[in-house]
């Protein structure tokens, strides 16, 4: 059988209906559009049907609760609204500005190459026993650096597998369900938790205007997934997946078999510009301690009571991340070569603006959607009927939570970015959420525990063809069919395990970040 003809039947059941279903969907910014058509059409029906609901929170002169009626998208403010707050739609839109920060200085630090080497350090040093959940740890901390996770560790697992004697596709399979099953677990919040919870801030200003976010909103949460995760994949990848892999013979081996190998250097210029930017981390580290305790410091709001004293010191965060990845990847890069001056600098951060075009474009999409849902109030309207319905029928908030989380997963099946995911969830489920006492950031998080978990075994994840290609390198005759299967049990297991915190964290009202609980009060 040709590979053709094998692809040909890899594609049927199952599989092959997600595959075809998923490729006729159109990229996500025309998505975003043709959604804005439905809404606009929506919106005029429903306010031709008087469609109203009580203001949770705002009151009327004589005290009466304000009745929010669903607007006409078609109406002269609206139209007016729309093209002429058209710049200040786009330019206001939360993650915008977050994500972009964050990543002027993760561009640097992954150009220069820290990133990189700070990734293939940590897993070719790892003892041989430890070396599967070496990658898993490593594919989890790896969305720090973004895309260089996908396509730096990911083939370097085989790599490192292959060398110790052990099959090189279980050492892809870990790495890729660490990095994009694992997608939101990490041990510190980055360019992911920015994007998430801008989106989260904008949707529950819709009940609470003055609702503001912070980057370690779930902190907690992802660290501790991080924890839970790593012996899953530890787990499955040695006594699952492993055994199972069919061995590699001559008849199928791919181009990479026998020929690649561990590369041989001794790796003096890269410790020293480790070195360096382990320095250049204490120092931002301090600073920000300085920053924190310092007499009249400018990250406490001294007149605020409560977790509010903190607010500022969170909102800092973002140009913290910036600064941390900024002074590393210029220490690490000055001491390689890699950056000879502040003009290197300069061109890899507008080289890491040039990377982030189209999620401009997204953006921009995104950011009319959210807004023109928030003018016509059906998201409120929504929020406010389906938190009523809800208690109605008493249906356990936990119950809830995990029919949210299993919903996310079959949505990524099909659309495989969290921003577009979130960007048509978040103005909906954040208020009802809100409404019903949870938090935004929980909402947030239990979002992020079913969007990683079904990325490994969709072929419409934008970096599953590259995966595949890895795995052919060593196994020409491994198709679609053999990826979906080797990591189904991962996402199963994660999914499963994702779920079992979800429920942990409502019963016992734990925290997800540095005074950031599971609970909302609404007008609290």
């Amino acid at each position: 059988m040709t590979q053709l003809d094998n692809y040909g039947q890899q594609t049927k059941g199952m599989l092959g209906w997600i595959e075809r279903t998923g490729n006729k969907l159109p990229d996500p910014v025309f998505l975003f559009f043709g959604l804005i058509l439905i809404l606009v059409v929506i919106s005029v029906l429903a306010s031709l049907l008087g469609l109203s609901a009580q203001h949770p929170t705002q009151v009327d002169a004589n005290g009466n609760p304000v009745m929010i009626h669903a607007a006409s998208l078609l109406s002269a403010a609206n139209i007016r609204r729309f093209l002429v707050e058209m710049p200040m739609t786009f330019t206001y839109f939360a993650p915008l500005g977050m994500v972009l920060v964050v990543m002027l200085g993760a561009g640097v630090a992954e150009r220069s190459g820290l990133f990189a080497t700070a990734m293939s350090a940590f897993v070719k040093k790892a003892p041989a026993l430890l070396l599967t959940p070496a990658v898993a740890f490593m594919g989890m901390m790896g969305n720090l650096a973004a895309d260089a996770a996908y396509v730096v560790l990911i083939p370097l697992a085989g790599v490192i597998f292959a060398a110790a004697g052990r099959h090189p596709i279980a050492g892809i399979a870990a790495a890729f369900a660490g990095v994009s099953g694992g997608f939101s677990a990490n041990l510190l919040p980055g360019q992911l938790d920015a994007l998430l919870l801008g989106l989260t801030q904008t949707a529950a200003q819709t009940i609470d205007p003055a609702f503001t976010v912070n980057i370690a909103g779930n902190w907690y949460f992802i660290a501790v997934m991080l924890v839970v995760f790593l012996p899953v994949i530890w787990y499955l990848t040695d006594k699952v997946i492993e055994p199972r892999l069919t061995p590699l013979t001559a008849s199928s081996a791919g181009s990479t078999l026998g020929t690649v190998q561990v590369e041989s250097t001794d790796g003096v210029v890269e410790r020293r510009g480790m070195a360096r930017a382990g320095y250049a981390a204490l120092g931002v580290v301090a600073l920000w301690v300085v920053l924190f305790v310092m007499p009249g410091t400018p990250l406490i709001e001294e007149e605020a009571a409560g977790g509010g004293r903190l607010q500022p010191f969170y909102q800092s965060l973002i140009a913290g991340f910036l600064i941390l990845f900024l002074a590393c990847g210029w220490a690490y890069g000055s001491a390689t070569g890699s950056v000879k001056s502040h003009r290197d600098i300069v061109r890899m951060m507008s080289e890491s603006m040039g990377d982030m075009a189209y999620y401009l474009v997204l953006a921009f999409a995104a950011a009319h959607f959210v807004a023109m849902f928030s003018w016509s109030n059906l998201g409120l309207i929504l929020a406010v009927n389906g938190a009523g319905l809800i208690q109605s029928v008493e249906l356990p908030m936990t119950a809830l939570l995990l029919v949210i989380v299993l919903t996310t997963t079959l949505i990524n099946l099909f659309i495989g970015s969290a921003s577009a995911k979130w960007g048509l969830l978040a103005p909906v489920l954040v208020p009802m959420l809100m409404l019903l006492g949870v938090s935004p950031e929980m909402a947030t998080a239990t979002y992020r525990v079913g969007d990683g978990a079904t990325n490994i075994i969709t072929p419409l994840m934008p970096y599953f063809a590259l995966i595949l290609t890895f795995c052919q390198r060593w196994n020409k005759d491994f198709g679609i069919g053999s990826l979906v299967a080797t990591m189904i049990p991962y996402s199963i297991w994660l999914l499963v395990s994702g779920m079992v915190m979800v429920v942990i964290w409502i019963l016992f009202g734990l925290p997800l970040g540095p005074g950031v609980g599971t609970g909302y009060s609404v007008g609290g």
